[in-house]
């Protein structure tokens, strides 16, 4: 979705855009509102959380200052429960905490389109609801679009406003977590009855 991989068929299309329709130079002006948050939260081993988080402000000119950014950061790691972490380093943390800092590089930007790759992928069930409910703050504060990949089906139903089931391949339900809860297809059925 983000331009990272090319489809084997089909078409990717962000506000009527087939992204592989453009060329190399026009693919990030497209993508440029969108932001991923990857499983194991892809933080710079290197640089600091405050640098992690204030890594896409830097790199795009933004027009903020450099107090700008460092107030964005410190309000992005406040946020996700992250106060205080900013020199600390990626390997510092726990798990469920490098998610957050995860999370905290997406909502310094604002994308208006957010992408989640198995988020709680390797977290104790506390931590994996803690990220899930900052999903849903994420959500409702950038008022955009979420797409959040998971097995975890009881997290899917949890957050989600509409559910997509692919299976071997191919969309087999779409629609409410009240009507995948309800569904009588017995695919459906197999997983609703997981949680």
């Amino acid at each position: 979705i983000i331009g990272l991989e090319k489809p084997d068929s089909g078409t990717v299309e962000i506000n009527g855009v087939d992204l592989f329709k453009l060329t190399k130079s026009q693919l990030p002006h497209t993508v440029k509102n969108m932001g991923m948050l990857f499983q194991g939260a892809a933080l710079f081993d290197s640089m600091t959380i405050a640098e992690n988080t204030a890594f896409y402000l830097r790199q795009h000119d933004c027009g903020l200052s450099d107090q700008e950014i460092c107030e964005r950061v410190d309000a992005a790691l406040a946020k996700v429960g992250l106060e205080g972490v900013q020199h600390k380093m990626p390997s510092d943390l726990s798990g469920g905490m490098r998610k957050r800092a995860g999370l905290a590089r997406l909502l310094v930007y604002r994308p208006s389109i957010l992408l989640y790759d198995e988020p709680t992928t390797g977290l104790d069930p506390v931590s994996a609801r803690q990220i899930n409910k900052l999903i849903v703050q994420t959500q409702e504060e950038l008022q955009g679009t979420s797409i959040v990949v998971t097995h975890d089906i009881e997290q899917a139903l949890e957050i989600s406003d509409r559910v997509a089931l692919l299976t071997h391949g191919k969309l087999r339900f779409v629609g409410t977590p009240a009507a995948f809860r309800a569904s009588s297809d017995p695919v459906v059925r197999a997983f609703a009855d997981r949680q």
